[in-house]
């Protein structure tokens, strides 16, 4: 059977390993990625892996247009979808596969060599259930078309064939394994003593229905004491039910047991609590006594699996979270094109400019992720990066929309490096190896250092970071001081991203830095022919637009755009502007 790693969500090409960066968690929540991610699933253990998948950066284009072509697949096949998740219900969603030792035929007990037989049971399910999905589907994507081929493959090998009928006749012997009877001894205090296996059972220990629960209104009232320790046929399972906390303490207080042995074979049957041992494993002690008590099974099970040692279940079994993450992907996107919402496929750019991007009728999916009842009517843009647009300057009104529009675009490419749909009319683009967000930090992270010297410390890694493939979304940065000491910082911040290259939009209320974008780009001494634009947010009026558009800053200066932020111009003091609501 073929041996060969396949992944829908991290391909290999020409055996070259991409490489991946890491969002901070900083980028991951002024990004709002932590507000959308989880509308997807209602399972943490999915919404860390969809995270996890969106915050793995790479630039190399062939991953971005790979997965592109995967999640249009799924999403263009409801059926697919609806088969591939029943193969959800079916496999325990993210176990860990593949922790089986090697030499088990040795060493390995009866729970060891029971794991490793449910997990080659799992993998005869999943290689049938996604040869049997994929077998009707219209496939286009180059990822979806080779894992067919791959399937169908094993599906048809013999040794395949094989497999399931040893596996099948094995499970059919270890079925019958249900439940454990425990004999727990006490000294003149009451306390645990030791502790023993008495029985392994064909059968789950239940209550008995209407006559248990008699029982139980009986016994509660009295004690009830059995008379010796012989198996009189009529015992009943009487349930703890600890909580959590509880379970964990009597689990760890079981686990403080040693072996020991009696008769000549060593048979187990008693294990004497031990004083101060507490690091004793008790699945450990369990599979010794088992193994014992189930010699015939157990060396059934070590003579099967011993001919599939080899046998790589992961290779099948770790695409089941890579499809969850392309279906919850989908069924989101349903959701928000069944909203009125306009979404496409992105496109990755065919371009020697390594920064190139067009991005046409954009917006934030943020709002319309909280409109999803009641449509937003939301403006869209566009904007283009060049060497010519390398750096935009955004400047605007306050509360015009220029944090939505710098969040807007690095959501853009999160989306599409994940393979997803973007909100917006069209999206064609050279990857980026990672974002870096510089965005307003919380009081209590700058005590030691003060404002602006958090701030700069806080650029400067970021920009030692970041190189001509990156992008940096910097949110009112250095604003935190006076407009002198603040443009200064600025100016010399914005040419040495020019001397990067890296692909950057910083929106502040420094026009002034805006209005000087000329001169900056003249001193710039970069070989990317990389320049820095003005961007603004247009105004008509006093009415925002929330629309964005290349030309010089224009309307109100710094000072005046802060003073009316805070209500502090002399109509706002003096309550003569009749505006004051816009604030």
């Amino acid at each position: 059977m073929s041996d060969k790693k396949i992944s829908l969500l991290f391909p290999v090409k020409d055996g070259k390993e991409p490489k991946y960066r890491s969002l901070s968690e900083e980028t991951i929540h002024n990004l709002g990625l932590d507000a959308i991610v989880p509308a997807l699933s209602t399972m943490e253990a999915e919404r860390s892996y969809i995270l996890r998948v969106l915050s793995h950066m790479t630039d190399d284009p062939f991953v971005a247009a790979y997965r592109a072509d995967v999640f249009e697949d799924i999403l263009n096949s409801p059926e697919l979808r609806d088969r591939i998740m029943k193969i959800l219900d079916k496999i325990r969603f993210l176990r860990e596969y593949g922790t089986f030792k090697r030499d088990y035929e040795e060493s390995a007990s009866a729970f060891e060599l029971i794991h490793r037989l449910e997990e080659i049971n799992d993998y005869i399910i999943s290689v049938e259930a996604i040869h049997e999905c994929l077998a009707d589907a219209s496939l286009k994507s180059e990822g979806l078309r080779e894992l067919k081929e791959y399937a169908d493959a094993i599906y048809n090998d013999n040794a395949f064939a094989e497999l399931k009928e040893d596996i099948s006749k094995v499970r059919a012997s270890t079925t019958d394994l249900k439940s454990i009877t425990l004999g727990v001894n006490l000294n003149p205090r009451f306390e645990a003593e030791s502790i023993g296996v008495v029985s392994i059972n064909n059968k789950p220990f239940t209550k008995s229905g209407v006559i248990g629960a008699f029982s139980d209104a009986i016994t509660s009232r009295r004690d009830h004491i059995q008379d010796g320790n012989e198996w009189n046929g009529n015992f009943k399972y009487q349930p703890i039910n600890p909580t959590q906390s509880e379970m964990t303490g009597i689990l760890e207080q079981i686990g403080r047991i040693r072996i020991a042995t009696s008769g000549p074979i060593g048979f187990l049957t008693m294990a004497a609590v031990p004083e101060g041992d507490s690091t004793v494993d008790v699945t450990r002690y369990m599979d010794r006594i088992t193994n014992h008590m189930l010699f015939l099974t157990v060396r059934k099970l070590r003579n099967v699996l011993s001919k599939y040692v080899n046998v790589t279940i992961t290779n099948i079994t770790d695409l089941i979270p890579e499809f969850m993450y392309y279906i919850r992907w989908a069924e989101y996107v349903e959701k928000v094109l069944a909203a009125g919402y306009v979404l496409r496929k992105p496109e990755v750019a065919d371009s020697e400019d390594p920064v190139y991007t067009e991005a046409h009728g954009v917006y934030n999916l943020l709002l319309a992720h909280s409109h999803l009842q009641d449509k937003l009517q939301i403006v869209r843009n566009d904007l283009v990066f060049d060497r010519e647009h390398n750096i935009y300057i955004l400047t605007g009104a306050n509360r015009g929309g220029k944090t939505t529009i710098t969040v807007a675009v690095g959501l853009l490419f999160v989306l599409a490096q994940g393979g997803i749909y973007i909100p917006g009319g069209s999206f064609k683009y050279m990857p980026v190896d990672c974002i870096y967000t510089h965005f307003p930090a919380d009081e209590d992270k700058t005590m030691d250092l003060g404002r602006l010297g958090e701030e700069c410390k806080r650029f400067k890694v970021l920009y030692n970071l970041a190189n001509g493939k990156s992008l940096l979304l910097l949110n009112e940065t250095f604003s935190t001081t006076s407009f002198e000491e603040g443009y200064y910082i600025a100016r010399d911040a914005v040419r040495a991203m020019l001397k990067k290259g890296v692909r950057t939009i910083y929106n502040t209320h420094m026009h002034k830095l805006a209005r000087d974008i000329e001169e900056i780009n003249s001193e710039s001494n970069n070989s990317y022919g990389a320049r820095a634009q003005s961007l603004i947010v247009k105004t008509d009026g006093s009415d925002r637009s929330f629309k964005i558009a290349v030309a010089p800053p224009a309307g109100m200066s710094y000072a005046e755009d802060i003073a009316r932020k805070y209500g502090v111009t002399y109509d706002m003091l003096t309550g003569e502007d009749n505006k004051m609501s816009d604030i």
